[in-house]
């Protein structure tokens, strides 16, 4: 791990992490932005994963969580290589961990070998991943999945963090919008289709029942904190510690001539 914490892949995908964290600071997943030809065919590809599970239903069976229909639609992305441009080949490993950080890398790849640029910064969150999103979503909810290593009730989330992270920088500066109202369901609902941060509240709402403070706690007492600058960066330690610092998250992780191991450059 400490080899991992001073590679020049660590110093690469944090910094892709922040200057994203930069680029969406105040604005709406409804702003408008350029959609590049790139980032067309990455949501054809997504598009496709989406209709699969449409194909893929859950099948009959005795267990009530991982319906085994998820291994049907995952022996399906082998035919996923094919599907975008060979400008955006190289990076392909780490698509097929469906896992946060490994799709975050994956989207990182594509900028260092140029396929997405600066300008594609808001197309990147507000369409490809918000659209990634949307099909782990699915996936969860289809096939009811059980995250791998969930910490429960004293978790960020079952399953994704970045979300929270680039949908707190959206907030910073609202104008009406304070961290203390995200756990009002009114609020939520009405600003969802605008920040990513409440889209994911929207879900956990959806998916959990009982009391908000009980079944997600780390994000009740997210509320407590006074301004959304101070929960972004608050979000980026934890961030670092509960997920790039964490042995069961990094195992996963593939180096290369992209994202080296070798130790960071002076």
């Amino acid at each position: 791990m400490g080899k991992w914490k001073r590679s020049q892949a660590y110093a690469d995908y944090i910094g892709f992490i922040l200057t994203l964290n930069e680029g969406v600071k105040g604005k709406k997943l409804t702003c408008e932005y350029q959609v590049s030809e790139v980032v067309e065919k990455l949501l054809a590809m997504l598009g496709t994963l989406d209709r699969w599970i449409d194909e893929t239903p859950p099948v009959d069976q005795p267990s009530r969580f991982g319906n085994k229909a998820y291994r049907t639609w995952y022996a399906k992305l082998d035919q996923v290589s094919a599907l975008p441009s060979e400008n955006i080949h190289h990076p392909f490993d780490y698509f097929f961990f469906c896992h946060e950080a490994a799709f975050a890398a994956f989207l990182c790849c594509l900028c260092k070998v140029g396929a997405l640029r600066m300008e594609d910064q808001l197309a990147i969150i507000f369409k490809v991943f918000d659209k990634y999103l949307q099909v782990m979503r699915k996936l969860q909810k289809t096939y009811r999945m059980e995250p791998a290593g969930s910490q429960g009730v004293w978790g960020l989330d079952d399953f994704q963090f970045l979300p929270f992270i680039w949908g707190s920088s959206q907030l910073i500066d609202h104008p009406t919008l304070e961290p203390r109202h995200f756990v009002e369901e009114k609020v939520v609902n009405e600003y969802h289709q605008d920040y990513m941060f409440l889209e994911c509240i929207k879900f956990i709402n959806e998916m959990k029942t009982g009391p908000f403070a009980e079944h997600s706690n780390q994000l009740w007492n997210i509320s407590d904190v006074p301004s959304w600058s101070k929960v972004n960066q608050g979000l980026i330690r934890m961030y670092k510690a509960e997920c790039l610092e964490k042995f069961p998250v990094i195992q996963h992780f593939k180096f290369g001539s992209l994202l080296s191991i070798q130790p960071v450059k002076p």
